[in-house]
């Protein structure tokens, strides 16, 4: 196919690695990678990515839901090999990082993944939400006719048959720009997470009843096209008559990306629906000037590397408790007009005052350095003698 992996990530994806630490923990002989983000006292939303997904495809979820007051913890798949593993090392996770009632959104196969831990740990899920997902694996089972012999394939032709599920060709922007992230976040899975991602989407399995009731359950599906056929999703909205529908015009395979605002609204109103109280009174903004737990930069993961290896914004089980999103670092000695109209830029934002006034405050600080630019050529290019009049048009500071 035509879509090529790249190795650089939108401006807010770098913002939101700055702020949002990155947690592993062992647990038996699996490594859990996942981010953890919002109130502690919240119920969490845990969020489970597709086969080419991983923790960080959640990033605007993680970043819109947390500053509303919500919990919200984005997890890597780790590397299982059967469905019957798969429950056990998810609730040993559960239990490692003290969470008990768990709110559970998938996507593909992540959404089945979190139907299967729902019937046979119903104790623990109190809702779901699920989007382009599916209740069996015998159909992708049929289409895989290799798939005894997955964990023997290279790592190229692995990559290249998840490639190929999704969909290649002429994208809107925002679609064009999932799809380059996601195939980005592909290149940084090992052969043997792309082999155990594999095993689980043919492993012959289908979804029982649920003792969850169906008015738990929203269904997120985007109308114009997945990897997932429609008969399987039909499947799906077959089963839970009573779920609550949330259906997408557009977005692909990734909604969460490409349409994150009709997302993370669909997300809220399930939340608010299932009796999940947010705490904005608890999210902190605070500054920090980056501090020694998180670093500007965002660096490749090596996961095929040693377990010892980390990111320079990764946090142990002694992070901070609440959601703590700071502003970027400022000097302490600076105390300019442009800084204090940044500052001010940032507050309206974070504060939801509204789009206009972060506009007319930029528009001014933009105009500064406009005229500071054209008076600083034209001096360069008149004699000193004549360009006293000039300094007058530099804007009072």
């Amino acid at each position: 196919m035509g879509i090529k992996g790249v190795s650089s990530a939108p401006g807010d994806f770098i913002y939101f690695k700055s702020q949002v630490p990155l947690h592993r923990i062992p647990i038996g002989t699996k490594q859990w990678r996942y981010y953890d983000f919002g109130p502690k006292v919240v119920p969490p939303l845990i969020c489970l990515p597709g086969i080419a997904g991983t923790a960080d495809v959640y990033y605007k979820q993680i970043m819109f839901l947390s500053m509303k007051g919500y919990r919200v913890i984005s997890v890597d798949i780790p590397r299982v090999w059967n469905h019957q593993e798969w429950i056990q090392t998810f609730e040993k996770f559960l239990d490692a990082i003290d969470v008990h009632r768990i709110h559970l959104y998938g996507t593909s196969l992540g959404g089945f993944l979190a139907q299967l831990f729902a019937q046979h740990r119903p104790r623990r899920v109190k809702s779901l939400i699920l989007s382009n997902s599916y209740l069996e694996t015998k159909s992708f089972s049929a289409a895989m006719p290799w798939s005894p012999i997955v964990s023997w394939a290279p790592s190229f032709l692995l990559k290249r048959y998840v490639l190929t599920g999704i969909r290649d060709g002429p994208h809107e922007p925002f679609i064009a720009d999932s799809v380059d992230f996601v195939v980005s976040q592909v290149e940084t899975l090992s052969k043997e997470d792309l082999a155990s991602r594999l095993t689980l989407t043919v492993d012959d399995a289908s979804i029982g009843p649920l003792l969850l009731p169906d008015s738990s359950i929203t269904i997120m599906d985007t109308n114009d096209y997945c990897a997932v056929p429609l008969q399987l999703k039909d499947q799906l909205n077959e089963r839970y008559p009573g779920a609550r529908r949330a259906y997408l015009k557009t977005g692909g395979d990734f909604p969460f990306l490409s349409r994150p605002d009709e997302v993370n609204l669909h997300l809220q109103l399930h939340l608010r629906r299932v009796g999940v109280e947010a705490r904005p009174d608890l999210v902190q903004i605070a500054s920090q000037g980056g501090g020694s737990d998180s670093g500007p930069s965002e660096k490749k993961d090596e996961r095929d590397g040693d377990d010892t290896h980390k990111d320079d914004n990764e946090h142990t089980e002694s992070s901070p408790s609440e959601s703590q999103v700071s502003p970027a670092p400022e000097s302490s000695e600076s105390h300019s007009i442009d800084n204090q109209l940044l500052n001010n830029a940032k507050a309206c934002y974070l504060g939801n005052h509204g789009e206009t006034m972060v506009l007319v405050i930029i528009n001014k600080i933009l105009l500064q350095y406009v005229q500071m630019i054209c008076v600083s050529l034209m001096l360069s290019m008149m004699d000193a003698s004549d360009s006293t009049h000039l300094l007058s048009l530099i804007p009072d500071r």
